[in-house]
């Protein structure tokens, strides 16, 4: 994919209304909000379950900060309802990628081979498998749906339709951290709605 099929900051986003797993619609754009659009993996995703408990732990300051989340995973509906069932956000299914296509996020080998996605996808392995033996979490398909090498992406879209910022991730752990959502949602408010910060992990 060339870098210019990418998604960047002014691109036009046009409005849509999503279906998340729950039935529920996701406005995107929102209108009135800005909107986290994530790009995870395949249900169950170690890496995905990892990162997404750390939007969980901080969900009111994204909140607060003027910021709905919309997660988008290249999975059924079907098989994602047993992962994601207690997520306070939007997650919405699609397995045939057409979502994926529009925005330009690929699934490359790399996504697992990079070195620096080595140590995270360890310890996400690790921390996944305590979690399943203790009946936390269920564990993912052994061949899941659109395969394992997916990248994730990020993209904070105005209420007006276009890209504020944008990020396309090099490797399966590449993704912004909430700290990096809360800055981008405050640059692009600028001094109209504070942002809470905490020391939370």
């Amino acid at each position: 994919m060339n870098a210019s099929d990418r998604l960047g900051p002014g691109s036009a986003v046009p409005a849509r209304e999503l279906e998340s797993v729950t039935g529920a619609p996701a406005l995107v754009p929102d209108g009135e909000h800005l909107v986290h659009l994530q790009f995870r993996r395949f249900a169950g995703c170690p890496i995905c379950n990892l990162h997404l408990r750390s939007v969980v732990r901080r969900h009111d300051e994204i909140e607060a900060a003027g910021v709905r989340e919309v997660v988008v995973f290249h999975s059924s509906a079907g098989e994602l309802r047993e992962h994601v069932a207690d997520l306070p956000f939007a997650v919405v299914a699609d397995p045939r990628k057409r979502l994926y296509a529009e925005f330009g996020v690929e699934a490359v080998p790399r996504a697992l081979l990079h070195p620096r996605a080595w140590w995270p996808l360890l310890r996400a392995v690790t921390e996944g498998t305590w979690r399943i033996a203790r009946k936390l979490d269920r564990a993912p398909a052994g061949l899941p749906e659109n395969g394992r090498f997916g990248l994730p992406a990020d993209f904070l879209i105005a209420p007006d339709g276009r890209v504020a910022a944008a990020k396309y991730g090099e490797h399966a752990n590449d993704q912004w951290p909430v700290d990096e959502i809360l800055a981008r949602a405050a640059e692009s408010y600028g001094s109209a709605r504070p942002v809470r910060t905490s020391t939370r992990a």
